[in-house]
């Protein structure tokens, strides 16, 4: 692309000038998007969806594809960065209020959702111990559903447990899914550019706005160099890290690995559901622990749209992402005292965090503005 299609597109796409690295990671998100694209087709074509050489073709991929071991470690490896770099985005969301901008805000839960969904079925695809025993207790859930649980997990199934057609259109909804993602993505940033970025001071005045190019540009270069080295790094020096050592084994029904976990990027909401007794209760407990996301612009009552200036906002915040982390730790270990107690405690202090926001905001309204 020339500079001056360069210089046109940024007068189009004008940005506050006080915009941090924080607004770097959508960006960052389209990169790790782009990557697993890429390299997921490359793996499609070798891959076989059927239980009984799913295992051996990623074996297959790693040893006798030529540089297929570093498709399938920069597939594997992506996945978490894709997870790392979300994560922050919605944080720094929650942070400054991007949340305000309401058609923005849904359409990136609704993206988080589906790229979750996409994930999972990914997961399952390498048909090893952990991939299947994930499989097997996450679609389970469905049976929690009054009336129609039954019907929906055999549906979902193709069968009466996690066989050959569940792996099947596990891999169709696994490639097929992306499609959605990169529409829904054209859509996020449609909505986007329609009212612009936000920024650290929440304003919306268009009098301080520079050229995208070359300022936010070259920001959006430098930390996407910055991801792929440490992609690059982790690849070449520790590529399992992300991994389960369950998974190289082979999926056995028959033998029930002694902690069952998924990906990490999914521990929050495992450690939710697991820290409920009740089936039904976890898994509403499950569901709303993203679901709870879409409620922040309905429930936002300050009359200051980030947190730079809400010293208790703050607090509450990193309290937030400390929870977050702690649930995330809790959930990797077995359920027994006192992980159980912990897992309980950090759940109701994520959901408190959405229930003291607008508290919080109406209360600082009170003290701030009290003739209003």
């Amino acid at each position: 692309m020339s500079n001056q299609h360069l210089l046109l597109m940024s007068n189009l796409i004008p940005v506050g000038s006080n915009i941090s690295t924080w607004w770097n990671f959508g960006s960052m998100l389209l990169a790790c998007s782009a990557l697993q694209i890429t390299t997921g087709f490359f793996l499609a074509i070798h891959y076989t969806a059927n239980i009984n050489l799913a295992f051996s073709s990623i074996i297959h991929i790693m040893r006798d594809v030529p540089h297929g071991w570093i498709m399938q470690n920069l597939h594997a490896i992506g996945a978490s960065m894709f997870f790392i770099c979300i994560y922050i985005h919605i944080a720094r969301g929650l942070y400054y209020g991007s949340y305000m901008n309401k058609n923005v805000w849904m359409s990136g839960t609704s993206l988080l959702i589906i790229l979750m969904a996409t994930a999972f079925f990914g997961y399952v695809l390498p048909w090893g111990q952990m991939s299947f025993w994930a499989a097997t207790v996450i679609t389970n859930l469905l049976t929690a559903v009054p009336y129609f649980g039954l019907t929906l997990t055999t549906w979902l199934w193709g069968g009466f447990s996690i066989n050959d057609p569940t792996l099947t259109r596990f891999f169709a909804l696994h490639f097929i899914l992306p499609f959605i993602i990169i529409s829904l993505s054209s859509i996020h940033i449609m909505l986007l550019h329609t009212e612009g970025s936000s920024n650290p001071l929440g304003t919306n005045s268009d009098i301080d706005k520079i050229p995208f190019h070359p300022y936010h540009s070259h920001k959006d270069m430098l930390m996407m160099t910055i991801m792929i080295t440490l992609l690059f790094t982790i690849m070449s020096f520790t590529p399992n890290i992300f991994n389960d050592p369950e998974n190289f084994s082979k999926a056995n029904p028959m033998v029930t690995p002694q902690h069952i976990k998924p990906e990490w990027y999914f521990l929050f909401a495992y450690g939710i559901l697991r820290s409920i007794p009740n089936k039904l209760g976890g898994t509403m407990a499950l569901v709303l622990s993203v679901a709870i996301l879409t409620t922040t612009p309905f429930t936002h009552t300050s009359y200051l749209r980030p947190m730079t200036f809400r010293p208790i906002m703050q607090l509450t915040f990193w309290t937030m992402i400390t929870t977050f982390i702690t649930i995330t730790w809790a959930a990797t270990k077995p359920v027994e005292p006192p992980f159980t107690l912990i897992s309980q405690a950090t759940s109701i202090l994520y959901f408190s965090f959405f229930i003291m926001n607008p508290l919080i905001g109406w209360l600082e309204n009170k003290i701030s503005f009290p003739q209003t």
